[in-house]
């Protein structure tokens, strides 16, 4: 028997018989695990940034001359205290007008309570959105964690403000629904005194064993994290708490991570490659195609967490936010969509309105987005307003802009047949070209985006 051979017999029975792979504490291993196949089939996610930002709530808009990462209201404390900050004046005037300059940023925790907080409630909102899973954050920059985690002693919600397991609390709820749940994480904390002195000591005494509880307690189907820029992935033992959680947690086989692990690491180690507001660490736009699962991220607005300075015409429209799950999709990525819920535990109902609408488009037009791929043979298109998905032998043609006039796709093989989805007539092709029906507007099956189906058409 060749050598080949043998090496797939023992693979086989390897697996036959139930043998896990065990990854080794170092990129070339931890990158060999495969992605879980529920994450690429969801496509869509919601971001929740919830935490003691979430009382002031405040940062600048574009409109003020800021550019989008100055803008993010969850940055609060770090933009307040750094005066080389370039975003630091606008959150400096804002803070010392309204609460005064002696007024402490720990002094926020009295105030955020989430007494409306009904994680049922919640869960039912995101449900209706369609999106498949939720990641909420555990813990952001500032350190404040939404569990009882031993390493914030009188720093997380159960302790202060809240007294509630906020983390917990929603991770129930949320799986109730049917859906999946996560954490964002952040690696570091602004202003953590262990993390400022010795960060070796803080990685080992503080953000192991907390990332570690996290995962033991709850059980995610994401670990999201983030604030890795300070160090590369060495200082942070990375692969070390990776092969742990692969090997030794009870989620080794499901979870999915992010490639935030390391100044050195995005778009290049971990699991899933992030963007955020289509960008790689401000440099790579999504346009470019990625040979790798992947998700970007953003707000609705310019901020993640909620920004009472925003108004109408600072949040995206459901057609637009429709339209960027549609291009995101198409080109073979999933969407990880935010909310910023207020500090008394309220989504905005601009929020769920934005939500509401995607959960009625995907209610009629899912079947374009979940579990497909893109097209590779779509064509090259600048501003388009015609986006591609496959799955199996059908082809997806959906437009942000329905069509007036007849249009063809160049395929290969004639569809056996074509539908609009949500649409019970018929839809007539000539040779090529496709008629777009002409309905009457009771007939019109969604608001924003309309999905033809080719059926078997592709090899």
């Amino acid at each position: 028997m060749k050598k080949t051979s043998i090496i797939a017999f023992l693979f086989l029975l390897l697996t036959l018989t139930g043998y896990s792979q065990r990854y080794e504490a170092n990129w070339a291993s931890i990158d060999s695990r495969p992605i879980p196949q529920w994450f690429t089939d969801a496509k869509f996610g919601i971001f929740i940034h919830w935490g003691l930002f979430s009382v002031p709530a405040w940062g600048p808009v574009p409109s003020d001359g800021a550019s989008i990462y100055q803008c993010y209201a969850e940055w609060y404390w770090w933009r307040l205290k750094n005066p080389t900050d370039k975003a630091h004046q606008y959150f400096k005037s804002y803070h010392d007008k309204t609460y005064g300059s002696d007024f402490q940023y720990q002094d926020f925790v009295k105030d955020f309570r989430a007494e409306m907080f009904d994680p049922q409630e919640w869960a039912k909102i995101l449900k209706g959105s369609g999106a498949r899973y939720v990641v909420l954050t555990s813990k952001h920059h500032e350190g404040f964690t939404l569990w009882p985690s031993q390493q914030a002693w009188n720093w997380n919600a159960v302790d202060v403000g809240p007294h509630r397991d906020l983390a917990g609390d929603l991770l129930k709820a949320v799986r109730a629904e049917g859906l999946r749940m996560g954490y964002y994480y952040s690696l570091y904390e602004w202003f953590n005194p262990l993390y400022r002195s010795d960060v070796n000591r803080y990685v080992q005494d503080h953000m192991t064993p907390q990332m570690k509880d996290l995962v033991v307690k709850y059980q995610p189907d994401i670990f999201w994290t983030d604030g890795e820029w300070d160090h590369p992935s060495e200082v942070w033992k990375s692969t070390e708490f990776l092969a742990w959680l692969y090997n030794e947690s009870p989620v080794g086989k499901s979870i999915v991570v992010n490639d935030r692990w390391g100044k050195e690491t995005r778009g290049k180690h971990g699991g899933i490659y992030t963007t955020e507001y289509d960008l790689v660490h401000d440099e790579n736009a999504t346009s470019k195609k990625i040979d790798h699962p992947w998700e970007e991220c953003r707000g609705i607005g310019s901020s993640f967490g909620y920004n009472r300075n925003e108004n109408l015409e600072d949040y995206a429209s459901s057609k637009e936010v429709i339209k960027i799950l549609i291009e995101k999709v198409s080109t073979g990525g999933n969407l990880l969509l935010n909310i910023g819920p207020t500090a008394d535990g309220r989504i905005p109902v601009i929020m769920q309105q934005r939500l509401s609408d995607i959960g009625e488009w995907l209610k009629v037009n899912g079947e374009a987005i979940y579990e497909t791929k893109p097209w590779d043979a779509a064509p090259q298109q600048t501003n388009p307003t015609v986006f591609y998905t496959t799955k199996g032998k059908d082809l997806y043609a959906i437009f942000t802009e329905y069509p007036v006039n007849p249009f063809s796709v160049a395929l290969a093989e004639k569809p056996s047949k074509v539908e609009l989805l949500g649409y019970k007539k018929s839809v007539s092709i000539s040779g090529k070209n496709i008629s777009p029906p002409k309905m009457a507007l009771s007939e019109i099956p969604c608001q924003h985006a309309w999905v033809f189906k080719l059926s078997d058409c592709l090899k």
